[in-house]
């Protein structure tokens, strides 16, 4: 059975304008959403958890198509509630080079300004395509945990940009 939503979250539909936030890197940096504005596109993609078996299959597909989202003038970002320290070790153990973002402290503050927090306290697994200038236009939702977002969906929302 298809679990996916691909309109809207508990707070946000396609079409909406994108709450701007400021979260920490693993490498220590501050990334801010509205900085893309009128710049590039921008994927969000919510993930549970560091180190899972899921999430550590989802990011690596990312960062195997990366050109593909520069060609798109995109930029994929991933936010879960693991420490800055967390996501460090799991960027270097899985080679990514694009930026994790902790929504750790106020613990799960943006996870649930997107509506995505699972009933277990979690992220749950989530898309969301920015457009430069801050408008959401594709959003996808993985309601079980151990699904994964097809690439060729996120895309295919990408090249309507």
């Amino acid at each position: 059975m298809d679990s996916r939503n691909r309109t809207e979250s508990k707070t946000l539909k396609v079409g909406d304008r994108a709450p701007d936030f400021t979260l920490t890197t693993a490498t220590q940096e501050e990334w801010r959403l509205s900085a893309a504005r009128g710049h590039k596109n921008v994927v969000l993609a919510f993930v549970p958890f560091a180190f899972s078996g899921v999430c550590s299959t989802q990011l690596p597909s990312y960062e195997a198509d990366l050109q593909r989202f520069a060609d798109r003038e995109t930029e994929v970002v991933s936010i879960s509630m693991d420490s800055t320290y967390a996501l460090a070790a799991w960027a270097q153990s899985l080679n990514l080079t694009f930026p994790l973002l902790s929504d750790f402290y106020p613990q799960g503050k943006v996870t649930d300004l997107y509506g995505v927090r699972h009933q277990a306290g979690m992220p749950e697994r989530a898309l969301f395509v920015i457009d430069k200038e801050g408008i959401i236009r594709y959003i996808e939702i993985q309601h079980t945990p151990g699904e994964m977002p097809n690439n060729v969906d996120l895309f295919a929302a990408l090249d309507t940009l």
